[in-house]
């Protein structure tokens, strides 16, 4: 048995953000062995992102990634657009959706700034350094 068959962790994970990078850290320091969707390659299910938005009581607009995505030249920023458009897209571009997203038995979150994460975990590491070296109060 592992230290997370009890409190089962999944990450929504993009190996090239930071932000990604050091909330997975900070799940694997506090002792979980969290499962690790990289969502880039795994794409994303209507059925997935619809879950997800229900647990986060997020709305599509608040997981859009703006930087580094297609999302303003699909017109997905003006005002008006509706949510079964925005997650058409995600569907279609996996890059459209904000990561990580984290999602635990005391619920879901987009973990923007990473220390969100600690709201999620039963337990916290007992200190934490990010890559950039900011040490973080836990």
């Amino acid at each position: 048995m592992t230290m997370s068959d009890d409190f089962p962790i999944t990450i929504y994970h993009n190996p090239a953000c930071g932000t990604s990078r050091n909330t997975l850290a900070m799940i694997r320091a506090a002792g979980y062995a969290p499962t690790v969707v990289e969502y880039l390659n795994a794409g994303w299910t209507r059925p997935l992102l619809d879950d997800l938005l229900a647990k986060t009581g997020a709305r599509p607009r608040d997981l859009i990634r703006e930087k580094g995505s297609p999302a303003a030249e699909l017109g997905l920023l003006a005002d008006g657009v509706s949510d079964e458009a925005i997650l058409s897209a995600m569907v279609e571009h996996p890059v459209l959706v904000n990561r990580p997203i984290v999602v635990t038995p005391k619920g879901a979150a987009l973990c923007r700034p990473s220390e969100r994460v600690l709201d999620l975990l039963e337990r916290r590491p007992s200190s934490f350094t990010k890559e950039d070296g900011e040490i973080v109060r836990l």
